[in-house]
């Protein structure tokens, strides 16, 4: 049965198959004897393995790049700053790493993106978008000098700086979505992958401004620098790179090519500059604390509140997909209920645990897979994965071999 009679693409079947009783028993007789084969049989086609990981890992040669950078970066930090303080800085730069982190694996948590692109993301912004941020620096330093008059600074801090670093946070997002799109269904993922670029360039530049600040002013001066980085601003790269990834997560959801995804990536990267932007310039211009509370608190807030009803918009889609296979007899009403809800999802959690052994690993593994098969379903609907049917075929089996190991005695 196919629920999507336009698409040009072969659907799984949505008719449940024939399950044989769980208290059947065969028979007891002599087996025949096995002829073999007069041919060997070609092998059966599975969805997994490298062909069902193409589109949701990067290039390898991006991984290089990384390596090659990360070197640059230590030898640099050890020159500059040396061992000590880079030290320091780094262990500081940690804590609000940290706190990111446990934010954004809650944003990540609906349908969670493969982990190789998670700490992919994170290493582009920490190596290589610092890295390019260093070099343009660099050079601009030796065409036109180091920066030493007002109108100089104004213009590295306010024009500069967002600009250079935000475009190279921006080409670490666009290097996953075109190197790694079957994993970039939509505007999460986007937020998701800009923000944790975001995260990794905001850990390394802690680290340079917690050595410097402890070079030159020692314990009062990095404990200034690390309550108004640290504490009061953790979230302000992730929420510029961001916008970017929200762009690219739009074009994703439209289905768009990495060549037709530049003109919204560039747009989603002028809304990221503008903000970078407008924070720096609100440090050199104006009261920080009074602008902070006044302007920074409602964006952040306007950030979050954007976020839920992106998950609130997730969850809907995954309903609606699923309930074509809850039509179809795959899932039960009450099933979709569960999948779909934050809420559902807890109780059905707290439920595995009382099973006997404790069958919450399996619960998790259903869920997984089940809002897998949503997306993938979408995908296969929208067109832009010709590997979506054949994901699809796969999760299905995964989730009914699943649910039947959940209820096995």
């Amino acid at each position: 049965m196919t629920l999507d009679p336009g698409a040009s693409r072969p659907r799984p079947s949505l008719t449940p198959p024939e399950f044989a009783s769980a208290l059947a028993q065969p028979r007891i007789a002599a087996p025949a004897a096995i002829t073999p084969p007069a041919t060997s049989p070609a092998p059966v086609p599975v969805p997994t393995g490298a062909a069902s990981r193409r589109g949701r890992s990067a290039s390898v040669w991006i991984i290089g790049v990384l390596v090659l950078g990360l070197a640059v970066l230590v030898a640099y930090f050890l020159n500059a700053l040396g061992p000590a303080a880079s030290l320091l800085g780094m262990v500081l730069a940690v804590v609000p790493l940290v706190g990111v982190l446990l934010a954004l694996r809650i944003v990540d948590r609906w349908e969670p993106e493969p982990r190789g692109l998670l700490v992919l993301a994170i290493a582009w912004g920490a190596i290589a978008a610092v890295a390019i941020a260093l070099g343009v620096d660099l050079v601009l330093s030796m065409v036109f000098g180091p920066a030493t008059t007002g109108a100089r600074e104004v213009l590295q801090t306010v024009v500069q700086a967002p600009v250079v670093e935000e475009f190279a946070k921006g080409l670490g997002v666009f290097l996953i979505f075109a190197t790694a799109r079957r994993a970039f269904d939509g505007p999460v993922d986007g937020i998701v992958y800009g923000a944790l670029v975001g995260a990794g360039f905001a850990f390394t530049e802690n680290i340079q401004y917690f050595a410097v600040s402890f070079i030159e002013g020692g314990a009062a001066e990095t404990t200034m620098t690390f309550f108004l980085r640290g504490i009061l601003s953790p979230f302000a790269h992730v929420m510029f790179t961001s916008v970017t990834g929200f762009a690219l997560g739009l074009a994703a959801r439209r289905g768009l090519s990495a060549a037709q995804a530049i003109g919204p990536g560039l747009l989603g990267l002028a809304g990221a500059i503008a903000l970078h932007a407008f924070w720096n310039g609100s440090a050199m211009f104006g009261d920080f604390f009074f602008l902070y509370l006044t302007l920074q608190v409602p964006l952040f807030i306007g950030f979050i509140l954007g976020i839920v009803a992106l998950r609130r918009e997730e969850s809907r889609l995954t309903r609606r997909r699923l309930g074509e296979y809850a039509a179809a007899g795959w899932f039960t009403p009450q099933e979709v209920d569960m999948l779909a809800t934050s809420a559902g999802r807890r109780a059905a959690l707290a439920w595995a645990r009382t099973l006997r052994g404790d069958r919450t690993a399996l619960m998790r593994t259903f869920i997984t897979d089940a809002t897998a098969l949503a997306a993938s379903r979408q995908r296969a609907i929208s067109g832009r994965d010709p590997h979506a049917a054949a994901e699809e075929r796969d999760l299905l089996a995964k989730t009914a071999a699943t649910r039947a190991a959940m209820f096995a005695p």
